[in-house]
């Protein structure tokens, strides 16, 4: 039997929170005098009665749950949050249609930076600072579920970053929680420093602050039409192209880091992978795509090197649409897409770590041929890799694959074109938010599709941000079996 309480405790404390994290955008309305502040003042009200509710009926549960309990807990929070997210974009001055606001919540939760709204200048800075708002959330959301629920659940050979004794990282804090609770202090750190520095370097105060959210949590939601391009300055783009690559490490690798080990990041496998691809890929659309950009030769690196950090980290800002830059480019940076940042990062995408782990198994694979009695033992980051661990990494491969797959097919029903199927499933499942082509390329956005379409995308970045196998057990008979 499943122990209901401690769910609904979680269900209760998750709408709580969205209760308290309202008043940010009413307190913004009331700060720049518009009249939209009373839009949230109903869903604080309800959420609060109703989370409150939940809380104190089951505060003094003992919090214990099992491996299904924490599947459903997982994935019942990570909708709940989309659903009473959503209520803004229908009740303010955005306007939007039931299913375009669960778009722009589950976007903005998952970090993808989708967008169905077209007018993003003239919108009330209030729904703005929520947009930035839901992807900071899900930023640091999806590190605490990296690194307590998915390792334990063992999804997609995330049981490599266990915090126990002989997890790959090095235990340095006793308690999960307290891992979990210097994490979120140096999210919130960097995130001030970022806000800082964009502020001294051009940026309005709102600007700096929604575009801190938006950076360090490698969601992409801007605050103009134009994305980056908008402020037109390089200093903005540099500092965006540190902090969105920081969003990409390892947080728990960036919590080790201090004065006694300050090279902790760069020494651990994943990052050095991660940075590697990243240098490559820079290298070669410079070399081909350099042509196409106009100013001197630092312009264009610090161009192509924001908008390639932007894509394979899954933040999707833009500073120049790079389908201008030749076929090279924009099939390096779908394929950049797939590949993603590192574990336990804010990042979408398969994981660098994970290609690690498929070329590691390929190699043993082929030394094992033409050795067929050796004894061959894979590593990573000091620790002996499982049989387990493997056949978890080709199990996630396979339905990530299969997954984008099918949701390229079924949006292919509502009569898109190949390429935009093709580049939104793809950007969808990995997390980025804009395509290739007219309507959804760097110039575009998502309010042209159908609301079929939508559904699909809605359900493909949901998919993607919970590694997919923590929701497709739900739907497996045996699973609710006692």
């Amino acid at each position: 039997m499943f122990n209901l309480k401690p769910i609904a405790l979680v269900s209760g404390t998750v709408v709580c929170t969205v209760g308290f994290l309202l008043f940010i955008p009413l307190i913004t309305e009331v700060v720049y005098r518009s009249e939209n502040w009373q839009s949230y003042a109903v869903p604080i009200l309800l959420y609060l009665i109703v989370g409150g509710s939940l809380v104190i009926t089951n505060r003094n549960i003992e919090f214990k749950i099992s491996s299904k309990e924490a599947f459903v807990i997982t994935v019942l929070s990570w909708l709940l949050l989309s659903f009473l997210c959503s209520v803004p974009f229908i009740y303010t001055k955005a306007d939007l249609s039931v299913i375009d606001a669960l778009f722009e919540s589950m976007s903005g939760i998952t970090t993808t930076g989708a967008t169905t709204i077209s007018e993003l200048d003239s919108l009330p800075k209030g729904i703005l600072i929520w947009r930035a708002l839901l992807q900071w959330l899900g930023g640091i959301g999806i590190v605490v579920i990296a690194l307590s629920i998915l390792p334990f659940l063992r999804v997609g050979g995330m049981q490599l970053f266990h915090l126990e004794g002989d997890d790959p990282y090095e235990k340095f804090l006793p308690k999960i929680l307290s891992v979990i609770a210097k994490i979120a202090a140096i999210y919130i750190l960097l995130t001030f420093i970022l806000s800082c520095l964009y502020y001294l370097y051009g940026m309005s105060i709102f600007d700096s602050l929604a575009h801190s959210f938006t950076t360090i949590s490698t969601g992409g939601f801007s605050t103009h039409n134009e994305s980056f391009a908008y402020f037109q300055n390089n200093s903005i783009l540099v500092i965006a192209i540190i902090f969105m690559i920081l969003g990409s490490f390892p947080f728990l690798v960036l919590a080790q880091t201090n004065l006694k080990s300050p090279f902790a990041t760069i020494k651990d496998h994943q990052v050095k992978i991660f940075l590697l691809v990243l240098i490559v890929s820079i290298f070669l659309i410079y070399s081909f795509a350099a042509q196409y950009l106009s100013g001197t030769w630092i312009d264009k690196l610090i161009s192509i090197s924001f908008n390639t950090i932007s894509i394979i980290s899954g933040t999707g800002f833009v500073s120049e649409n790079f389908e201008n830059w030749g076929n090279y480019a924009s099939i390096l940076f779908l394929i950049l897409m797939f590949i993603g940042g590192c574990a336990g990062s804010t990042t979408g995408g398969l994981k660098i770590f994970r290609f690690q782990i498929l070329f590691k198994f390929i190699l043993i694979h082929l030394r094992k041929m033409s050795q067929p009695h050796a004894i061959i033992v894979g590593n990573f980051n000091g620790k002996k890799i499982q049989e387990s661990t493997y056949e978890s990494v080709m199990i996630f491969f396979f339905v990530y694959i299969l997954t984008f797959a099918l949701s390229t097919l079924l949006l292919s029903f509502s009569g898109l074109d190949f390429v935009t199927c093709f580049s939104a499933a793809a950007s969808a499942i990995s997390n980025v938010g804009p395509g290739l082509g007219d309507i959804i390329g760097p110039e575009g956005n998502y309010s042209l599709l159908n609301n079929y379409s939508k559904i699909v995308l809605i359900f493909t970045m949901f998919l993607g941000r919970l590694e997919m196998l923590t929701i497709l057990i739900l739907f497996i008979p045996s699973f609710w079996k006692n």
